[in-house]
C-alpha cells in the first residue's frame, strides 16, 4: 500500500476505491493508533479483519463493499457512527445483536441498500409501513440510536420500540428474495457515500471538509447525519 493511496486529514483516514479484499495490514500499523474516522468505501471487503488495530475509532464508513451476514467487528467502545450502506447484509437480527455487543456507544447507523433494511431501495414490494416496522425492530435492539438511515429517531419511535419492537421483525420468505439478475438497473447503481471526485486516489480534494455534518452524495441523502450540537 502506497501512502499516496491514503487521504489523511488529521485523525481522519480515507482509503477508497482500491478494490482491496482485506484491510491492508500497513494501514492499521501506520494509522490504527490515531485514526478516529476511517472510510473504506468502494472496495471489495468481505470481512473487517484488521479493524482491531483501530482502537480509537469513532466513525466507520464501509459503504459499497461485499460484507455479509458473517460480519464481525472487534469491540469498538468509542464508535458512534457506522455506515454499512450497500453491502450484502440480510440477517437483521444477527447484525443488531452483534452491534449491541461490540459498539455500546453507537448513535448513528445506516443500512440502506441491504436486504436487511426493508425499504424500497432493495425491496420494491415493501412500503412505508414495512420500513417503519423495521425501524421499530432496530430501535428495540439498539435503543440508544439517535439517527437511523434517512431519519432522526423520534421519541415516539423509541416508545413504540420499547412496547412493540420485539414483535416487529419481518421474516421474508425465500421466494421473495430478489436475485441479482432480477433487480432493476436502479438497484444495481453504486450507492455513493462520497462525492465522485473524492473517490479518485489521485485527487483527494473534497474527501474531508470543515462542516457540521457529513454528506456522502446524491444517492445517500439519508446519510446527512446531524451532529450533537445541532440536535
Amino acid at each position: 500500500m502506497a501512502h499516496n493511496e491514503v487521504a489523511l486529514n488529521g485523525t481522519q483516514i480515507s482509503y477508497i476505491g482500491h478494490d482491496c479484499k482485506d484491510i491492508p495490514e500497513s494501514l492499521g500499523n501506520t494509522y490504527g493508533h490515531m485514526a478516529t474516522r476511517l472510510d473504506l468505501s468502494f472496495n471489495q471487503l468481505r470481512s473487517l479483519e484488521g479493524l482491531q488495530m483501530f482502537t480509537a475509532l469513532e466513525e466507520l464508513v464501509v459503504d459499497n463493499n461485499l460484507l455479509g451476514n458473517d460480519l464481525k467487528l472487534p469491540r469498538l467502545p468509542k464508535l458512534h457512527t457506522l455506515m454499512l450502506n450497500k453491502n450484502q447484509l440480510t440477517d437483521i437480527e444477527a447484525l443488531l445483536e452483534h452491534l449491541a455487543d461490540v459498539t455500546p456507544s453507537l448513535e448513528y447507523l445506516s443500512l440502506l441498500g441491504n436486504e436487511a433494511c426493508l425499504n424500497q431501495l432493495v425491496s420494491p414490494d415493501k412500503d412505508e409501513d414495512d420500513y417503519q416496522r423495521y425501524r421499530y425492530y432496530v430501535l428495540h435492539k439498539l435503543p440508544q440510536l439517535r439517527f437511523l438511515d434517512t431519519r432522526k429517531v423520534t421519541k415516539r419511535e423509541v416508545m413504540e420500540a420499547m412496547t412493540r419492537g420485539a414483535f416487529m421483525k419481518v421474516v421474508r420468505p425465500k421466494s421473495e428474495v430478489l436475485s441479482k439478475e432480477a433487480r432493476s438497473e436502479s438497484d444495481t447503481l453504486p450507492y455513493t457515500p462520497l462525492p465522485r471526485e473524492s473517490r479518485d486516489a489521485r485527487n483527494h480534494k473534497g474527501v474531508f471538509a470543515k462542516c457540521h455534518y457529513v454528506y456522502y452524495g446524491k444517492h445517500s441523502e439519508g446519510n446527512r447525519f446531524i451532529r450533537n450540537d445541532q440536535l
